[in-house]
């Protein structure tokens, strides 16, 4: 291949680190591979990267400064979820003593991708000496940029519900089963879930509250253990059992965000937290 001149060269070879910096490591070449044919296994990534980026990156001629894009430092390897995770959470969650604890420990731990993609750790929101707690699911888009659980259309609700009842966010604590948002609002998955179980678990025992409510079927499914669907579920009374074996009434109930989209099924809700009003009578 000829180049017009010296820049041409010099521009080919930035674009050749970009590439590489970016984790393309696979050139494509005349001849097509068959890779089934192959005797040895190819080599790995993590083992061709470093070949590629030298060979990419340009020897600075004399006198002349190195291009920072060739020489910029790898970024760090996003968390993959698995079962080692899973210990590692447990074990972070079982030695935070406090909230203000488990919150760093959160803060701290890497093992969920999620963390990797959210803006902020949405830890929790509301009096944590409160008689009841709310947990929902994850954050949404308002809840990351702000740090806190319900903070949009779904929690104006939820503050409208909370006042029908003689409450407000300072006399509940509300917060999640996922602290960090999923990419787009997507469902978290089983194992992410299982990922963020620990940390909710403590969180709900340290809290200690009378009455803990599920917001949505996903909250209900993690923390009642069950699969049963939310409208099954909904206006009964249920346990939760915490690891040192306190027995805490829970009321699973819909969320926010459903009764936003289905405004007829309100009525449910609303017979469902009073039922939370005449229990926490009973409870005081």
């Amino acid at each position: 291949m000829d180049f017009a001149n010296e820049n041409d060269r010099l521009g080919l070879r930035d674009v050749l680190a970009f590439y590489a910096q970016a984790g393309v490591d696979d050139a494509l070449v005349e001849e097509p591979i068959n890779r089934f044919a192959a005797s040895e296994a190819p080599p790995t990534p993590a083992a061709r990267q470093p070949d590629v980026a030298k060979a990419a990156a340009p020897e600075p001629r004399t006198g002349e400064q190195a291009s920072p894009l060739a020489f910029a430092a790898p970024r760090p390897p996003v968390a993959v979820p698995d079962e080692g995770q899973i210990a590692i959470a447990r074990q972070r969650a079982a030695t935070a003593a406090t909230l203000d604890e488990l919150r760093q420990q959160m803060a701290e731990f890497e093992g969920c991708n999620l963390k990797f993609t959210a803006k902020n750790l949405v830890f929790a929101d509301g009096n944590p000496r409160a008689d009841i707690m709310l947990v929902g699911e994850a954050p949404g888009r308002d809840e990351d940029l702000e740090g806190l659980p319900f903070v949009g259309r779904s929690g104006q609700l939820l503050d409208r519900i909370l006042a029908a009842i003689g409450l407000d966010r300072q006399s509940v604590y509300i917060a999640n089963v996922i602290p960090w948002r999923p990419p787009g609002n997507r469902t978290p998955t089983p194992q992410e879930t299982e990922i963020c179980r620990p940390f909710i678990e403590r969180q709900i025992e340290l809290a200690n509250p009378k009455v803990l409510v599920t917001l949505g079927g996903p909250s209900a499914k993690t923390l009642l253990h069950t699969t049963e669907g939310v409208m099954r579920l909904r206006g009964n009374w249920k346990a939760h059992v915490t690891a040192s074996g306190v027995t805490i009434p829970a009321m699973p109930t819909l969320h926010p965000a459903y009764l936003l989209r289905n405004p007829a099924h309100k009525k449910f809700a609303w017979r469902d937290f009073l039922e939370v009003k005449a229990k926490l009578k009973t409870l005081t």
